[in-house]
């Protein structure tokens, strides 16, 4: 019996957006602890560019093996079409939120950029109810990162990267420093620290002063004229949602016992500077857990987090949403919305 078809975005080869095809697929079947979830809407992010660029900014050793075509995304918001016999607190009809598999899906496993996706059971939460599939979909990976460097890691899993685990720090009363604070992790980052009682100093561009004064920081720096580093002392933490090799600038920002938290910590050369200044650099990489999604979705659903949207594009125009996303300077998330 031929399988029953979808659309989905697909690779059949690494490249720039253009790569992006937007063709039939076969509707995945729920495996056991599993649902299949008929998909409102997709929310991007950079591990789907690193994915259709074939992780090129990654060691050979590092990089995935992909088997073509692949579906790319993991982050989802829709209704559950059907659940595994096995499956319990979720059923039919059920309205809800993911990010799918990551990041054991590194390599396209999580294929959410499509009309229907097989999520395991332990990854879905209800969407918050106040907010609609847009919204929902736009949250997963990036708030779960802020959560899991900022309020709980909620893993065991080790850091290759660092010989110790990365261990949350306390924010209350703190002074907390969000780099690429407008940004998908960053504007989630600043409203978790104005949560938990911190005084928030956020970097970005210009354009998004007013935005961020919105959520609450308490004074904005904008890079395009002022250096933040040769200004800012005596910070806490401070959080690099944009991090790479210049994270270590912000070195200089801390007091001493302060932490330097790199969102994208690969490149950073500064160990002995930090060792040196009395400051932790630690990071971990963000995985799926469905029982902080629903923790963080009752922040949502009370609207004490909010999720910023830039654009939504059609799932047809995947291609375009990639090209907004690979030319930078997002507001917030971009958007597939699924018809």
């Amino acid at each position: 019996m031929p399988a029953k078809m979808m659309k989905a975005v697909r690779l059949h080869e690494f490249g720039g957006p253009e790569v992006l095809r937007y063709e039939e697929a076969p509707i995945p079947e729920p495996t056991p602890g599993e649902v299949l979830v008929r998909v409102h809407a997709v929310g991007i992010n950079p591990p789907d560019l690193y994915l259709r660029e074939g992780y090129k900014m990654l060691p050979p050793e590092w990089q995935p093996k992909v088997d073509f075509p692949v579906i790319l995304g993991t982050d989802i918001s829709g209704v559950i079409e059907a659940a595994a016999d096995d499956v319990t607190g979720f059923s039919a009809g059920d309205e809800v939120y993911s990010m799918v598999r990551f990041p054991s899906g590194l390599a396209g496993g999580s294929k959410a950029y499509a009309e229907y996706v097989s999520v395991p059971a332990s990854e879905v939460a209800l969407k918050p109810a106040g907010i609609d599939h847009a919204h929902a979909a736009g949250a997963p990976m990036s708030l779960l990162t802020a959560w899991q460097y900022m309020i709980e890691l909620g893993h065991n899993e080790q850091n290759p990267l660092q010989p110790n685990r990365h261990e949350p720090v306390p924010l209350e009363g703190k002074t907390v420093l969000v780099n690429g604070a407008a940004g998908g992790v960053g504007h989630f980052a600043v409203q978790l620290a104005k949560w938990k009682g911190a005084r928030v100093i956020a970097v970005a561009s210009g354009k998004n002063e007013e935005f961020l004064r919105g959520l609450g920081v308490d004074e904005f720096i904008d890079y395009t004229k002022t250096t933040p580093e040769d200004t800012v002392r005596d910070v806490d933490l401070v959080i690099d949602a944009v991090g790479g090799s210049t994270t270590g600038r912000f070195l200089r920002t801390l007091k001493r016992g302060g932490a330097l938290f790199p969102i994208f910590p690969l490149g950073f050369s500064g160990a002995e500077e930090a060792k040196k200044l009395g400051v932790t650099v630690s990071a971990t990489q963000v995985r799926s857990n469905g029982v902080q999604l629903a923790e963080v979705g009752r922040l949502l659903d009370a609207g004490t987090v909010r999720v910023a949207i830039d654009s939504t594009y059609p799932l047809a125009d995947a291609r375009k949403a990639h090209d907004q996303a690979a030319h930078g300077h997002i507001q917030g998330k971009l958007v597939l919305t699924v018809e």
